[in-house]
């Protein structure tokens, strides 16, 4: 492997990451429209601290519920 290939790697891991970043904040809002509208269908009227720590609740689950531990095993170098 390359100098030039490394670099490739390193540039391609830190695109995926700030893409993986953007993807979890868009997460977040959406999941904090879903608690605020299902509060108020719901008849309550929380602060917006609970309102963010549970959206902040259910985005970090669902995230970390798609990063299966199975995945890394899935790709092997033959």
């Amino acid at each position: 492997m390359g100098v030039l290939d490394s670099f490739g790697v390193l540039a391609a891991s830190i695109v995926a990451a700030l893409v993986m970043l953007v993807f979890a904040v868009l997460s977040f809002f959406v999941t904090v429209f879903i608690v605020q509208t299902g509060a108020g269908l719901a008849g309550y009227s929380p602060s917006g601290d609970f309102v963010a720590l549970s959206a902040a609740i259910l985005s970090t689950g669902a995230i970390v519920a798609g990063a299966s531990p199975i995945s890394g095993l899935a790709h092997t170098d033959q």
